[in-house]
Order: structure tokens, then C-alpha cells, then sequence
């Protein structure tokens, strides 16, 4: 189980044995501005809880061990936590259950990100909360005097000049804007850029890595904000905030 900071005060726990759907989900709902913890069961979940506060959950209903019926009866009885169930096409009976047990939504694999995130801001507001991820979608990126628009994919070096990039190029930047400081592997970084489906492999991410360096260092050799983990991956040396497009 992991936490995933972002910068605002809403927190979305995500519950989901399949890392194949929690890792991606995580990292896009962490780009739209959330603080996210991260459970692979529900025992995980409770855990988390233990040390930790939600303001939604998200909810797999099956998964190994407790399933995730149960678990949103616990958060709902003991937390209050609104919640909305993740479920397989064929669950409909399970739904149907759990808005009775007082779920506020659910969505249906697969979905797209951008609907599930449409459906947790009306929850937050409905429930009184704001999602300071609100107006990310245009929300700049600003690193040491750099700037990226996610908006146009435009970036922007401490003078002013715009540095043209490619949209591979963007979208790598942009994956290590969303997680400062964190060491990223490299099937982590395909996954968030590309996809599986995309084929690539892992000299495909070194050589796009190389290519952003050219870009945005000083030294390409000696990189200040990518740097090198040996045996982890990359990390991105600076520290990130966001304003306002």
C-alpha cells in the first residue's frame, strides 16, 4: 500500500487488488491534483485508515479475502466515507447492493478516468467538499523558473523562450512533473507515458529521458532534474508547483 501526495486537501483512498488498473488510476488521479492512498485489499485499506483520512473511496467490489461489499459497509458505518464501487460488467446484482448499503455511485470496468473524476468532484461537492484539482486540467506546471502548459504542451525555459518538445517528450516531462522526488521505474514510467499496448521497452524510456535532458539541462551529462537511481529508475530533483493557466 502506498500514499501519493498532491497538491490539495482531498484525499481519494483507492481500493483494487488488479495493479494493472490501481497503478494507472493512481497516477491520473495524482495529475488531477489528489492526494491518493493506495490498498491492494481490504485488510490493506483498513490498515491505511488506521494512520490515515479519506474524503472518498474508491472500492473494488471483488477481491480476494474481504470483499469490497463488506469494506464499504465498514467505511460507510464507522467513517461516513462516500463511495464509489469499481465493478466487473456482470456485477449488477452486487450494485445494486451496494447503493442499498448507501454507496453514492459506481462505475463499471472499463471506464475512462475522466468520467470517474467527473463523478468524485459531484460527490465532494454534494458532501460539501471542494476538489482543489478542479481547475487542473489547465493548471500550469512551474519548476526553477520553467514552465509547462499542459494545455497547449507548450514549454517555457526561466527566459521566456519556448522550447519546442514533441508530445513523447511532453508526456514523459509531464509523468515526473506529477511526482516530484519520486523515484519512478522504468516499466512505471511506460505505463504512464505510453501504456503496454504501446510495445516499448525499457531503452525506449532511457532514450526519451536523454532526449527531455537535452532539453531542459544545463549539462545533459550531469543532470540536475533527472537524475539516475541505479537499479530504480529516474527521479525528478526539483520541486514542482502549480498555478493557474
Amino acid at each position: 500500500m502506498a500514499a501519493h501526495a498532491a497538491d490539495t486537501a482531498v484525499t481519494i483512498l483507492l481500493v483494487d487488488d488488479e495493479r494493472t488498473l490501481r497503478e494507472p488510476l493512481v497516477d491520473y488521479l495524482v495529475g488531477q491534483g489528489f492526494v491518493v492512498l493506495e490498498a491492494e485489499s481490504a485488510a490493506a485499506a483498513r490498515s491505511l485508515l488506521r494512520e490515515k483520512k479519506a474524503d472518498l473511496a474508491l472500492v473494488d467490489i471483488m477481491m480476494p479475502g474481504e470483499d469490497g461489499l463488506s469494506l464499504t459497509r465498514h467505511l460507510i458505518e464507522t467513517q461516513n466515507l462516500p463511495t464509489i464501487l469499481l465493478t466487473a460488467m456482470g456485477e449488477a446484482t452486487d450494485r445494486i447492493v451496494g447503493l442499498e448499503i448507501g454507496a453514492d455511485d459506481y462505475v463499471t470496468k472499463p471506464f475512462e478516468p475522466r468520467e470517474l473524476v467527473a463523478r468524485i468532484r459531484s460527490i465532494l461537492r454534494r458532501a460539501g467538499r471542494t476538489a482543489a484539482g478542479d481547475e487542473s486540467e489547465d493548471a500550469h506546471y512551474l519548476f526553477e523558473g520553467w514552465r509547462l502548459d499542459p494545455l497547449k504542451q507548450r514549454l517555457t525555459d526561466p527566459q521566456g523562450t519556448v522550447i519546442p518538445i514533441s508530445t513523447a517528450e511532453f508526456r514523459m516531462l509531464r509523468a515526473f512533473l506529477d511526482h516530484p522526488r519520486a523515484v519512478l521505474d522504468r516499466d512505471r514510467l511506460l505505463d504512464m507515458v505510453q501504456g503496454r499496448e504501446a510495445h516499448l521497452f525499457d531503452r525506449a524510456v532511457d532514450n526519451q529521458v536523454s532526449r527531455l535532458r537535452r532539453k531542459i539541462e544545463d549539462d545533459s551529462k550531469q543532470p540536475h532534474f533527472i537524475q539516475t537511481v541505479r537499479g530504480g529508475g529516474y527521479r525528478f530533483a526539483a520541486d514542482v508547483t502549480r498555478v493557474p493557466g
